[in-house]
């Protein structure tokens, strides 16, 4: 073959490859939807009060609802007449992965905005703010991060708290034992029945299992928090299209401030957004 046939065949392979990544990036999701009728959603199994299995066996929660929120604006936005809402079980060790291999197309959880996640994916506007803290007995005697010395601590592999205790743990020069456990549910059982000295999760998490526990006299959360933990729906990288019709439900609900009332559902018993979840709101409230 001759060299000047070789690179003409090299540039034509290369074009045709740009105008594939080209059609991804104009269609992406949003065609996937059109084409099939459906959107596949995830959820976890027991994030409560975020995302979890309800009493009626059916996803329920602050992030889920905004999902279905999402998937009304987008039946709209595509002038469908019908579209079905395909929920998938996600964990924090196989999200990611559900996500980028089609099994998802947003994830409605409560995963932290991190720099190194947008590595591998993308995410709407911000949707919640929380940080870590930890969840303990009562008659412990523990008080913060800084009484762990010696202790046992559970948390979840592949959460943004397992790495964010470490760092708080290191910073505070504390040597305290980690014990992974399999989700929220496992470490409020290991709490109670003495296998671990506190459970590490962010807080509004630890809440909910403390509320829904009934054991609200024998639990207790530490003082203050060891991280910042932005949350905010995960969708596939490169789909800006997708990208901006999450964000332009969202940004409509917190513009028109009916986000107050789908906080009130879930999140209500916590007591009324504090300066820094309004914030969060008005700041997110974009214009058209």
């Amino acid at each position: 073959m001759r060299p000047l046939t070789f690179v003409r065949r090299v540039l034509s392979a290369l074009a045709l490859l740009a105008l594939a990544a080209g059609a991804w990036a104009q269609t992406g999701t949003l065609d996937k939807i059109k084409r099939t009728g459906t959107i596949a959603l995830g959820h976890r199994e027991a994030s409560i009060p975020f995302s979890y299995i309800g009493d009626n066996r059916q996803p329920a929660g602050y992030s889920v609802e905004l999902c279905q929120r999402v998937a009304e604006s987008v039946k709209r936005e595509l002038g469908l007449a019908d579209l079905q809402v395909k929920w998938v079980l996600v964990t924090p060790g196989d999200r990611v992965d559900k996500l980028n291999r089609g099994e998802i197309d947003l994830e409605c959880g409560s995963t932290t905005n991190t720099l190194s996640r947008q590595q591998q994916v993308s995410f709407s506007l911000l949707t919640f703010a929380d940080g870590g803290s930890l969840l303990m007995k009562i008659d412990s005697g523990l008080d913060s991060l800084d009484d762990m010395n010696g202790r046992k601590v559970g948390v979840v592999p592949g959460t943004t708290t397992e790495r964010n205790l470490a760092d708080a743990l290191a910073r505070a020069r504390v040597k305290a034992e980690t014990v992974k456990l399999k989700d929220h549910a496992e470490g409020l059982a290991a709490v109670l029945d003495g296998r671990i000295d506190a459970y590490a999760s962010d807080r509004v998490i630890l809440v909910g299992l403390v509320l829904g526990s009934g054991n609200q006299q024998r639990l207790r959360l530490s003082q203050g928090m060891y991280s910042y933990e932005p949350y905010a729906l995960m969708l596939r990288r490169n789909d800006s299209a997708f990208r901006l019709a999450v964000n332009r439900e969202l940004a409509r609900l917190y513009r028109t401030e009916e986000i107050y009332a789908i906080y009130e559902r879930w999140l209500g018993v916590l007591g009324a957004p504090g300066p820094l979840l309004k914030s969060l709101y008005f700041l997110n409230g974009l214009p058209e």
